[in-house]
């Protein structure tokens, strides 16, 4: 099993981070949305917000996705750092997928490379954040401490 450091120092840090990518996301959207209101759900026009081509329902995804990122850096528990992982994978696996079918009608989000590389970075900071903000009780966090600096795997690191 993963051990996930509990009660990280730039805890706070990480927080701001997926915050502000989530607020990226969320004007994003909004502004997606208004400039493809009207279009077909899935059209595949020049309409690009942010240096990001969209379409309205990657506009209406990024509303929701930006929001849920919002309220997972609100938040001080644990949920933010389940949201953080979940959206990294996510966002990781949609880009992967999209960049396969670039160039093809199954591009239904009207994904660009540079949308496709955007995707990628905020899926990997996601994806660090929700590696590192796991919150725990200080004994739960002297606990994982002590798991890591045990002196058998100090051992094997001297190898």
């Amino acid at each position: 099993m993963a051990h996930f450091p509990v009660n990280h120092p730039a805890r706070p840090i990480y927080r701001v981070l997926s915050g502000l990518i989530g607020l990226y996301i969320l004007v994003f959207g909004v502004w997606g949305v208004a400039q493809t209101a009207g279009e077909s759900l899935f059209g595949r026009g020049s309409h690009w917000v942010l240096g990001l081509r969209t379409n309205l329902a990657f506009s209406i995804a990024s509303v929701i996705f930006g929001a849920f990122l919002l309220i997972g850096a609100s938040r001080r528990t644990n949920l933010g750092h389940y949201m953080n992982l979940t959206a990294g994978i996510v966002f990781l696996v949609v880009s992967i997928l999209m960049m396969a079918v670039l160039q093809t009608e199954a591009n239904i989000l009207n994904f660009s490379m540079s949308t496709v590389i955007v995707s990628m970075i905020f899926g990997l900071v996601l994806l660090g954040t929700g590696l590192y903000d796991k919150i725990g009780t200080p004994e739960h966090a002297d606990e994982e401490r002590n798991r890591r600096n045990h002196p058998v795997s100090e051992a094997h690191t001297r190898r």
